[in-house]
């Protein structure tokens, strides 16, 4: 190697991973390095719709440049456990340049005769394959989260630090090089509270649309709620779903399962998330985990619908998935269809989500704090 090639190497091994770079971005960055701008264009089709993981995999690159950039950092990470469920859900956990392990989700959902359909298909790979229409992946945006919601395995664990743009972006092309499938949709419903790293949120969603095609509509933000975070978010006028983990249908019932409600009254996370509606003409979606015996009763539906009538909104209802860590109970499916006629009869727009994955570590942070130390 020349005395200007390894000025030239010195100089590159400083940036930060290319992954999450839009391709006017990429087009500058090899226009630094002395390259013709169509390399650019190069460098984006082999990071997004390849998967290159090195520079030396590029090989429409000159050995000699591949060479004096083979120290610059794509940006992916490894896979350190996949636990595949029957029902065709796949969880990941990502170990990270600095070795933290996150958690990724994978899942497909397959349809019979137009209508979705996951139980009993686990003994017909064959027809699953031929049935698949969408892949949902569900993506940690913090390692660890400091938000220490009770009823949460994640939360149990503590946070340890924000997630960069390339290590969510990452987590996408990680489940869809898996499957050997697009990716339909992102959700921000993994470890972590996204809207305390709004910023590398906000730089994933424009790669995750722009640079890996998904469009922006079948993204979601799922927050528990941050004072003027959501206002922040709206000013940025995505068409992203907002997703709020409401879980309480009054503020005292809301401080016991997510201590951090103490700061943020019910009323006034209300008051931001109709502005959101104001601003962005989108819908907001309401998260509720419904646990036995302490919040799924009828009137905590009725009284859940009385803060949501007029609004431009809709509930998503959780049965609860038991963690080791606390006693909460999943309520019987009796109860979970008593609280959703009382929501229909009020008016209120509801669904309940299937539970997928339920046979093990089906929680989100069950499986990292389990097989953490595990390998692949």
């Amino acid at each position: 190697m020349t005395e200007v090639d390894k000025s030239a190497q010195s100089q590159v091994t400083s940036i930060p991973p290319l992954l999450g770079a839009s391709l006017a971005e990429l087009t500058e960055w090899v226009q630094q390095q002395g390259q013709p701008a169509y390399r650019g264009r190069q460098l984006h089709q082999w990071i997004y719709q390849k998967g290159a993981r090195s520079l030396t995999e590029i090989s429409v690159f000159s050995k000699q440049w591949r060479e004096v950039v083979a120290d610059v950092p794509i940006g992916r990470s490894t896979l350190h456990y996949r636990s595949p469920s029957p029902d065709g859900t796949v969880k990941y956990l990502l170990r990270l340049a600095d070795s933290h392990i996150i958690e990724a989700v994978g899942i497909p959902t397959f349809t019979r005769g137009g209508e979705e359909a996951w139980d009993g298909w686990e003994d017909n790979p064959s027809q699953q394959a031929k049935s698949k229409e969408r892949l949902t992946v569900c993506v940690s945006s913090q390692v660890g989260c400091p938000m220490a919601c009770d009823f949460c395995a994640t939360g149990k664990g503590g946070f340890i630090r924000n997630l960069k743009r390339h290590e969510i972006v990452d987590q996408v092309l990680t489940v869809q090089e898996d499957f050997g499938q697009r990716v339909s949709n992102v959700v921000f419903m993994g470890m972590g509270e996204p809207l305390l790293n709004l910023d590398a949120v906000l730089g994933a969603v424009k790669s995750i649309n722009q640079d890996v095609g998904i469009g922006m509509r079948s993204l979601t933000i799922s927050t528990v709620g941050i004072p003027g975070r959501i206002r922040q978010l709206a000013e940025h006028h995505l068409q992203v779903t907002l997703a709020i983990s409401l879980h309480a249908s009054n503020q005292a019932l809301r401080e016991r399962l997510i201590p951090t409600a103490k700061r943020y009254p019910l009323e006034a996370l209300l008051d931001e998330c109709r502005e959101y509606v104001q601003l962005t003409g989108r819908r907001v979606t309401f998260e509720y985990i419904l646990l036995a015996g302490l919040n799924d009763l009828p009137e905590h539906a009725i009284e859940l619908a009385g803060h949501l009538r007029g609004f431009q909104s809709h509930v998503n209802l959780i049965p609860y998935n038991p963690i080791s860590e606390v006693d909460y109970q999943r309520p019987t499916p009796r109860r979970i269809q008593n609280f959703v006629e009382v929501l229909e009869k009020q008016h209120i727009a509801v669904s309940v989500r299937r539970s997928r994955g339920l046979e093990k570590d089906a929680a989100c942070g069950q499986l990292r704090a389990s097989k953490i130390a595990q390998p692949v």
